[in-house]
């Protein structure tokens, strides 16, 4: 993975939060002594959370902060318990997997294979920071072997029921060796959880990144056109973006799109782009589009997710596709003719995220109308590209659209309040505008990468001292 440059982000952030991450990155390297920093994935591609590893362990590596990025392994049983735990986190129902000693047997088996793979790496007083519950159990291993291990919990909801009580449950005797917790809302934290030993850190993007730099009219129409989900044929130039490490990229793989027309250029779009999630509740955004967007005027849906079988952390993708399909085929022709199903390819992520940059700063609104929702970062992600967003007030995405900056769904199953919200932003594209730089600027404010960096050294500095 190449570097990043911080010096990139100073025209951004202004000088003095520049001046401020590179004093804290220098106490923080002398602190750090001999000692590395080592992140722990369930997955290298897919979702938002392995976005943001990408990009704060490349800044990190820029700031010479001695940084590892690793990812374990595991089979699809091991994925489906871990499933389980993260819809039950949710305060959802398992789905595919389920939580009991057999599979507490199989997880830890899988984990212990993996524990004793890092244990060859990780020295003692190494810091190891493990996200999420497919790694949780490889704290106690970690811990013995004398690293100061944080786990970071990337998902939550603001209550408490059986079902979240059950996952935590499972989950505890794995974390209590834990040196430190992050979480991304203090209401996600289990009250078993010492505060003192607790920090809320939000997640970040980076406006530099394939998925985030600016893109000319031009080439978002170039990429719209090579990726198959805009009117008028091939494009007449290449559908080119920047890579990470500064040399020109080209979109030339085409998405799977499922649809029976596309947009005209100047057709107005509703774009979501998430994981085919239930939690994300594509198919109650189609619905809600189908029978209160769609008939009151002009516009075209798409709904994006990953290629399935790319994601292999999340066994269910496949079957919320599959059902998303099953409803647009169910859909009144002339409706059906308006609403995209996009599956991206993830061969090469960084064309991927450039896929996703087009499509989002063609949209004219997006939405994100989960059920539940740990942060959803495509929140932000849309907001930095100036569009207006109609999302649920559910998790972190209360977080991140402040008054003025977009639309906040405080029952996201209401599907007419959705689609009168989605139908009136439309229908009053200056209001959008307004509200999409707005959006922009309080993402650039709340949401980069430099506060992102400053908390976590914030956080390795107190577990280094004990």
């Amino acid at each position: 993975m190449p570097t990043l440059a911080v010096s990139q982000l100073e025209p951004v952030i202004g000088p003095e939060r520049y001046t401020r991450l590179l004093t804290t990155a220098a106490e923080f390297r002398a602190r750090l002594g001999q000692r590395a920093i080592w992140t722990v994935s369930s997955t290298a591609v897919g979702g938002g959370v392995a976005e943001m590893l990408q990009v704060l362990v490349a800044y990190a590596e820029g700031l010479e902060i001695p940084i590892h990025w690793t990812v374990i392994g595991g089979d699809p049983e091991f994925f489906a318990t871990t499933k389980a735990l993260h819809n039950m986190i949710h305060g959802q129902a398992g789905g595919t997997g389920m939580i009991g000693p057999a599979a507490a047997g199989h997880y830890e088996q899988v984990l212990a294979a993996n524990a004793d793979e890092l244990l060859g790496r990780v020295r003692p007083g190494d810091l190891v920071l493990l996200h999420d519950p497919q790694t949780a159990g490889l704290t106690g291993a970690l811990a013995r072997g004398g690293a100061l291990v944080v786990w970071r919990s990337h998902i939550g909801v603001d209550f408490q029921n059986d079902l979240t009580r059950a996952a935590w449950d499972f989950l505890r005797p794995y974390l209590e060796p834990a040196r430190g917790y992050v979480f991304t809302r203090r209401q996600y934290v289990p009250a078993w959880i010492p505060a003192a030993l607790t920090r809320i850190i939000p997640p970040s993007i980076d406006p530099f990144s394939a998925k985030n730099e600016e893109l000319s009219a031009g080439m978002v129409r170039a990429i719209l056109a090579t990726i198959g989900v805009l009117a008028g044929g091939p494009p007449s130039v290449p559908a080119r973006f920047t890579r990470h490490d500064g040399t020109i990229g080209e979109v030339t793989r085409a998405a799977a799109v499922t649809g029976e027309a596309r947009p005209g250029e100047a057709d107005p779009v509703v774009v979501q782009v998430s994981r085919w999630d239930k939690l994300k509740d594509m198919p109650g955004v189609m619905r809600g589009f189908a029978e209160y967007v769609a008939p009151a005027g002009d516009g075209y849906l798409m709904l994006v997710g990953p290629e399935v079988s790319g994601v292999t952390d999340d066994p269910e993708g496949a079957r919320v596709l599959a059902d998303c399909l099953t409803q647009w085929q169910s859909l009144p022709a002339a409706i059906r003719a308006r609403v995209l199903l996009v599956t991206l390819p993830l061969d090469d992520v960084e064309e991927n995220a450039a896929m996703i940059n087009a499509i989002q700063r063609h949209a004219a609104v997006i939405a994100q109308k989960s059920l539940a929702e740990g942060f959803g970062l495509t929140v932000a992600e849309g907001m930095w590209k100036g569009r207006p967003v109609v999302g649920s007030a559910v998790g972190g995405i209360l977080d991140q659209i402040a008054d003025g900056t977009g639309v906040l769904l405080r029952d996201p199953a209401d599907l007419a309040t959705f689609g009168s919200k989605v139908r009136w932003l439309l229908d009053n594209p200056d209001m959008a505008e307004r509200m999409g730089r707005a959006a922009h600027d309080y993402v650039r404010e709340h949401y980069l990468g430099d506060r992102h960096l400053l908390q976590y050294a914030e956080l390795f500095e107190a577990v280094m001292g004990g």
